[in-house]
């Protein structure tokens, strides 16, 4: 289905996944720090499914851009697995990035307009920011 609404998507009848784009500086980050921060800042064992939300738009899934980012993706997910990291095995998707659509204006922001408000921003989404804030502290921008 071309552009869907949030709507359309939280059906789990379309396919895709409820995701961010990162555009990035490989000057100022690496391809592989952001996959250390993905890994961290979610389950990535759990199939269809990051805390209370539930359904195919959930799934954990990196989709990569080029030949390089599919390889240490690959590597990143199997090391990982591995390492007895995690009590079951990942299931994070990888797959060839095809088509981005940008959430309606309303989900823009979300966090910042909502963060006082609504209660999942501060039960959900608070406690991930704040193991990020702590776990990458020395690589936040205010702190170098």
């Amino acid at each position: 289905m071309a552009n869907p609404s949030y709507k359309q998507v939280c059906t789990g009848e379309t396919g895709h996944a409820e995701c961010v784009q990162v555009v990035y500086e490989p000057g100022k980050i690496s391809y592989d720090e952001l996959l250390e921060v993905f890994f961290q800042v979610h389950d990535p064992t759990s199939l269809n499914r990051q805390g209370a939300d539930e359904g195919t738009q959930y799934r954990s899934a990196i989709f990569y851009h080029n030949k390089d980012q599919k390889e240490k993706a690959e590597f990143y997910k199997k090391e990982l697995d591995k390492s007895g990291a995690y009590n079951k095995p990942i299931v994070t998707e990888i797959a060839s990035f095809s088509k981005f659509y940008p959430a309606e204006n309303y989900h823009q922001e979300y966090y910042e307009l909502n963060k006082n408000t609504n209660p999942y921003c501060s039960v959900v989404i608070r406690p991930k920011l704040e193991k990020f804030e702590k776990v990458f502290a020395k690589k936040l921008k205010n702190n170098n």
